[in-house]
């Protein structure tokens, strides 16, 4: 703010505000403020009503869901053989799955007996994500191989896909409904203008 202050004070010293480039940023400085102005105007006074969020909401339910999502632990390892060492282990009761986690898996989620916690489609590998959600819930699939390695995974619970409540996406209508309004109200009243205004005046 100093700077600023002491170029403005040579500025004036060198008698810049009289120059035809200072006029010409003046006067689209004030050009542009003044359309923010009016934009603020034109578009300040519109709302949502609760009434529309919810009729926008029941039209497009479909499309406010939550998809499925699976919850499953997992061990990665380098190899196939090891991988069906490790599962040889669990069917015969040797090991459960999570000590067996803990002891072999290169995954850090090893420490927690493998426990990816819950996600949906799109969040794991492809190879992985498929072998997950087509598993029952408890049972133990693999190997499975992708790019990090040779993974055992063992689903632990599956939900399936529901839209999701009005009042956890209420905020969220209200947004895009604003914003579709706004948008509305501007291509309007830039229409109305264009008549009012026509372009070859500027």
């Amino acid at each position: 703010l100093i700077s600023v202050h002491l170029f403005a004070k040579k500025g004036e010293e060198l008698k810049l505000e009289e120059t035809e480039e200072f006029a010409k940023i003046i006067a689209n400085a004030k050009r542009d403020i003044l359309a923010q102005m009016a934009m603020r105007e034109v578009l300040g006074g519109i709302t949502v009503t609760e009434e529309e969020m919810q009729a926008n909401y029941e039209a497009n339910k479909q499309a406010y869901s939550k998809g499925e999502t699976v919850s499953a632990k997992h061990i990665l390892v380098d190899s196939e053989e090891k991988c069906n060492e490790i599962l040889a282990s669990i069917n015969a009761g040797e090991k459960t799955f999570e000590e067996a986690a803990k002891e072999f898996s290169s995954c850090p989620s090893g420490q927690r007996g493998g426990d990816l916690g819950e996600f949906g489609k799109g969040q794991m590998v492809k190879e992985f994500e498929e072998a997950a959600f087509s598993a029952e819930i408890g049972q133990v699939v693999g190997p499975v191989k992708t790019q990090f390695g040779f993974h055992l995974i063992k689903l632990t619970s599956k939900k399936e896909a529901k839209p999701m409540e009005f009042d956890a996406i209420k905020e969220q209508l209200k947004g895009s409904l604003l914003q579709e309004k706004q948008q509305e109200a501007y291509k309007s009243k830039i229409n109305q203008l264009q008549i009012l205004f026509p372009v070859d005046r500027f």
